[in-house]
């Protein structure tokens, strides 16, 4: 499932351009995929972040660690690309298995 920071309820990105707010509402949204699908963070195998600007990385690395919390974290890739959809600065793609 990739997701960038769309707020599922206004279906509005409320927080374009502010990298904390995005990548925590991009979270957010993984979560609730996840959670939808029966599974949780710990179940997660492998993410691939997408950023706008890989000067960010630093914050959402932080941010990113505080999310994954686990035993044993995702493998994770990091790919800097010149666009992503509706203007976001990042988006998050993961993969997850379930026994």
């Amino acid at each position: 499932s990739g997701q960038i920071a769309i707020d599922p309820v206004s279906n509005e990105i409320n927080c374009l351009g502010n990298i904390k707010e995005e990548t925590t509402q991009v979270l957010k949204n993984l979560l609730a995929v996840l959670k939808a699908g029966g599974a949780e963070p710990k179940d997660v195998i492998k993410t691939t972040i997408y950023l706008t600007d890989l000067t960010n990385f630093q914050t959402v690395n932080s941010i990113y660690s505080d999310f994954f919390k686990v035993d044993v974290p995702p493998a994770r890739a990091c790919v800097e690309v010149s666009s992503l959809p509706k203007g976001v600065s990042i988006e998050i793609d993961c993969v997850a298995f379930l026994d």
